[in-house]
């Protein structure tokens, strides 16, 4: 994801520092002393919805007292960090792993010649931290309220499981196994139990419909095929259909809802790739290709067809895996 960072500063001092550090980040730069009428609750609140870093320039009671009512959990929060008047502490205080506010004050810290002042606990002692090769292998967190107990068994010195059905290069951390089970998975399925599961952002979802379908049908009739065949939602990557598709709103709206960037092929490059695919002879005579969620699904993918499709009330569906490369790092 690309950063989107919001500075403030309050004096002519800080100003100085935030255009600093500007040339380090980039941003948007609010000079809350020459505003006008300026709220420094209404900025926080709006730069938790439109940035994924926000970085203070003066005390840290100041960032603590303005984040405060905003913050909502791990997986939502961005990266905030405090930097000191003089420019010589970088001090991340919100979302320092999932939302890389410890990686961003290392750096800021190295531009800077300042000292990143990092108090999270796997990092001090340099230990696997579960959030972290999530955040840097792609895998999205489920259950953020259950990292804190894989992490307090790696600061006790115990050993963590981890269940993956894919190799996972490299080799394995100090306190870290795979097993059958365990205490993290790595699934696009759920799974029951008190496990941490990871979903790794491997499926790309095909779809066919018909003119004119609403992006609300398409989500209900998603929800209906993710709870059938036990899929997670979260383990989608992008979407894939026709190019006769390519234009329509609902289809469109649907996929951007979900943050998935649509990919389309024509009938002729669908027709082409070579496999067993659910035939559909109406879907043949109307657009050219006997079937085009299957088919695209593999395309998009450059995988294997997982879930052949599923049909209801005019809305097909189908998902293709990439195979993950996955390391132990962090």
């Amino acid at each position: 994801m690309e950063e989107k960072v919001a500075l403030i500063s309050f004096t002519d001092r800080g100003a100085e520092i935030a255009r600093s550090i500007q040339t380090v980040l980039g941003g948007d730069h609010t000079d809350a002393k020459r505003e006008v009428s300026f709220s420094l609750s209404n900025w926080a609140e709006q730069a938790f919805t439109k940035y994924t870093a926000l970085v203070f320039v003066g005390a840290a009671g100041i960032a603590v007292r303005a984040i405060s009512p905003w913050v909502r959990s791990k997986t939502a929060d961005p990266a905030v960090l405090c930097v000191d008047e003089a420019g010589r502490f970088v001090i991340p205080l919100l979302s320092g792993h999932l939302g890389g506010a410890n990686a961003l004050a290392e750096k800021l810290a190295e531009r800077l010649g300042a000292t990143a002042v990092i108090t999270t606990a796997t990092d001090l002692r340099h230990a696997f931290a579960v959030d972290l090769w999530a955040k840097k292998q792609e895998l999205t967190v489920l259950q953020p309220e259950r990292i804190k107990t894989v992490s307090a068994k790696v600061l006790q010195g115990e050993q963590i499981q981890i269940t993956c059905p894919w190799p996972v290069k490299g080799d394995l951390p100090s306190g870290v196994r795979l097993a059958d089970s365990g205490d993290v998975v790595v699934d696009y399925r759920p799974q029951p139990g008190r496990a941490l599961q990871l979903a790794p952002r491997v499926l790309y979802l095909g779809i066919g419909c018909r003119r004119g379908t609403d992006a609300e049908h398409l989500e209900t009739v998603f929800q209906r095929f993710c709870g059938e065949r036990k899929l997670l939602p979260e383990a989608i990557r992008g979407s894939a259909s026709i190019d006769l598709k390519a234009d329509e709103p609902g289809l469109l709206a649907f996929c951007q809802s979900h943050a998935w960037p649509l990919t389309c092929f024509d009938a002729e490059t669908l027709a082409s790739l070579e496999g067993d695919y659910s035939p559909s002879e109406f879907v043949k005579s109307t657009v050219g290709v006997d079937n085009v969620c299957e088919r695209s699904a593999v395309l998009a993918s450059g995988g294997k067809l997982i879930e052949k499709k599923y049909a209801f009330d005019g809305v097909t569906f189908a998902l293709a895996l990439r195979t993950p490369e996955l390391e132990w790092s962090w």
